[in-house]
């Protein structure tokens, strides 16, 4: 227990740590594929600092559901970071299984609606529906990628779905070949980046629920955000890719890091060139995305 302990502590500072300086690369690539020089890699870590230095001002018309859904933001990914691998096993994977680790994800969103709602302004409730339409035709489909993984492996218990067996040590067949087209296509909407950013579209809703935060809340959100994108790109490589991860101690955690890296890479060249879509065509995508993964864990249970 106090090697899990240490092991899950480990992986909470490793996201906080890394996360703002992945932020930073996504930055940066997109300024040079922009022709722009982009800001300092660094510039996340100032930006966090910077928001948690200010006065919190509260304007909205539920101020104690506002402070509740920044810290839920946050809080809700590190928690997630305990139950994924980085570099070693699941540190807590003993506390729940496959349908908890989905229900965690999912309270990422659930702290979006709290704050659209608690704001109470016209684009932050906009933004809020946004987000409550993505969340359920997006959300599912991380929950069917963790299901056919258990039917894979035979288990629901972490440990066994997130180990390297569900999908790449079975070498991967065709449901798992479906799923893993369709869990990459759909890598740049979990993480809230173009083109599927529609809940938050500053250009077009003035960065949605967000709109009347600012000060340290802000900056919980802020953080959330770019946590979000090293903790599902960890899962999608316990999932997908998870060679590397049974090296000892720090070989693992690199080698993770670097497949998370390659990620970020192309969620950053997917976001700087591509146009946004509209809400109408996000949900359509998730539609699509869905039915084929349901279709594929079909396949894999009529198979098992």
């Amino acid at each position: 227990m106090m090697t899990a302990v240490v092991i899950a502590s480990f992986n909470v500072l490793l996201v906080l740590l890394v996360a703002p300086l992945f932020e930073g690369v996504v930055r940066r690539l997109t300024a040079r594929i922009q022709s722009r020089q982009g800001p300092p890699l660094l510039q996340p870590y100032l930006d966090i600092l910077k928001l948690l230095g200010k006065e919190d001002i509260e304007s909205g018309v539920a101020p104690g559901v506002q402070r509740l859904a920044a810290a839920l933001s946050l809080a809700s990914v590190l928690t997630v970071a305990t139950m994924v691998p980085m570099g070693t096993r699941p540190p807590l994977s003993g506390i729940g299984d496959a349908i908890v680790l989905v229900h965690l994800l999912g309270l990422s969103g659930v702290s979006i609606l709290l704050a659209g709602l608690a704001a109470g302004s016209t684009y932050s409730l906009l933004g809020m529906s946004r987000e409550m339409v993505t969340m359920v035709t997006l959300e599912p489909l991380l929950a069917v990628a963790l299901i056919l993984g258990a039917v894979q492996t035979g288990s629901m218990h972490l440990d066994v779905v997130l180990g390297g067996s569900a999908y790449a040590g079975t070498g991967l067949p065709l449901p798992g070949l479906v799923m893993l087209g369709t869990i990459l296509f759909a890598f740049q909407a979990f993480v809230g980046r173009l083109p599927y950013d529609t809940a938050e579209a500053e250009t077009e809703i003035m960065e949605g629920a967000m709109m009347e935060y600012s000060g340290p809340k802000l900056a919980l959100f802020k953080y959330a955000r770019m946590a979000r994108l090293l903790v599902y790109g960890a899962l999608f490589c316990a999932l997908f890719a998870p060679w590397g991860n049974s090296w000892p101690f720090p070989l693992g955690t690199l080698a993770m890091l670097g497949k998370v890296f390659l990620l970020v890479l192309l969620v950053t060249v997917v976001a700087a060139t591509h146009a946004r879509y509209r809400i109408d065509q996000a949900v359509r995508h998730y539609a699509i995305m869905l039915g084929v993964a349901v279709v594929a864990l079909v396949v894999a249970v009529l198979r098992a």
